[in-house]
């Protein structure tokens, strides 16, 4: 049986997703193995922290990452790095 994710761990996981192109908030939740509500929430807390932003295009949300937000992913990698943990 694997451990429940950290939330961290699932907002690092939100974060490599979009970084890699995965844009949509379905193909975000697939990706990232979330149900509809939770990663909402995940979303919502993640564009009030400017660390993602939402963009609306034909009245389709998508998502990007921002500055901040690969500086956020960028610090986390090194220190899961640094203390040898696998992501």
């Amino acid at each position: 049986m694997t451990q429940k994710r950290s939330r961290l761990e699932i907002y690092l996981d939100v974060l490599r997703a979009i970084k890699k192109g995965v844009n949509k908030p379905t193909r975000i939740m697939y990706k990232t193995n979330l149900s509809w509500k939770p990663l909402q929430e995940i979303l919502e807390s993640m564009t009030s922290q400017e660390i993602i932003k939402k963009i609306e295009v034909n009245k389709r949300k998508k998502y990007v990452i921002t500055e901040k937000g690969l500086n956020v992913l960028r610090y986390f990698e090194e220190m899961m790095e640094l203390i040898n943990i696998e992501h």
